[in-house]
């Protein structure tokens, strides 16, 4: 039987198409930023002298990359709701994604942390400068600098993953999809296009880190690779 392609019916729902790809970047763009300082913090919290919130920030990580993002999805927004806190499925999609790439974020730092040579920073004590300066200057700053491309990879990787907060009916970008190919019994071609339009998202994405690494890391500017 031969396979006859029809995107007509499919296209003509372009609108819908937008609607859900923006608030798939919009859910990125939200659990990237909370999520990247989430993880920034928790990073430094496993390295601190204090046991107790070392073993609180190992206890989120280990929890969070041990259990499926759909798993983690539905405790937030069962969770939520059993205690009484009514919020929208947005909402609860991007409190889900937050805390679900902020354990990642964590790992993927406390990786650039350690990889900083303790004479660098014994360099910097010999310099008189402060302990602030020292974290921000010699140890941060390059260590998220040697992280980046990680960093920029698990961001986009979460885009992706934030298909599945369809299954709690936020409409982004799979969640309409879904919709169009139960209006138009067209499932393949929707999902051709869905695909195709994930794809530029990436891209989109991966455009904006590496632009956004061009003012960030000036070293990596001059030598022309800031991922």
């Amino acid at each position: 039987m031969a396979l006859t392609l029809d995107f007509s019916a499919v296209l003509e729902r372009w609108p819908s198409f937008l609607d859900g790809a923006l608030l798939t970047l919009e859910l990125a763009g939200i659990a990237t930023v909370v999520g990247g300082a989430l993880g920034g913090v928790a990073a430094i919290g496993r390295r601190s002298r204090h046991a107790a919130l070392r073993r609180l920030c190992e206890v989120y990580v280990e929890a969070i990359r041990n259990t499926p993002l759909l798993v983690q999805i539905f405790l937030v927004y069962f969770g939520l709701a059993s205690l009484g806190f009514k919020f929208s499925a947005v909402t609860v999609a991007a409190l889900a994604l937050t805390i679900n790439v902020g354990a990642y974020t964590t790992e993927i730092v406390r990786a650039g942390l350690d990889a900083i040579p303790r004479g660098q920073i014994e360099a910097a004590e010999g310099l008189a400068l402060s302990r602030a300066q020292i974290y921000r200057h010699v140890v941060l700053l390059p260590a998220i600098e040697r992280v980046y491309p990680a960093l920029t990879s698990q961001f986009v990787l979460l885009m992706l993953a934030s298909s599945v907060t369809s299954q709690i009916s936020a409409e982004e970008l799979t969640a309409v999809a879904n919709y169009i190919q139960s209006d138009t019994y067209r499932a393949f071609e929707t999902y051709i296009v869905v695909a195709l339009v994930y794809v530029a998202l990436s891209f989109l994405m991966r455009a904006g880190f590496w632009t956004l690494g061009l003012v960030l890391f000036p070293r990596r500017r001059r030598l022309g690779t800031p991922l």
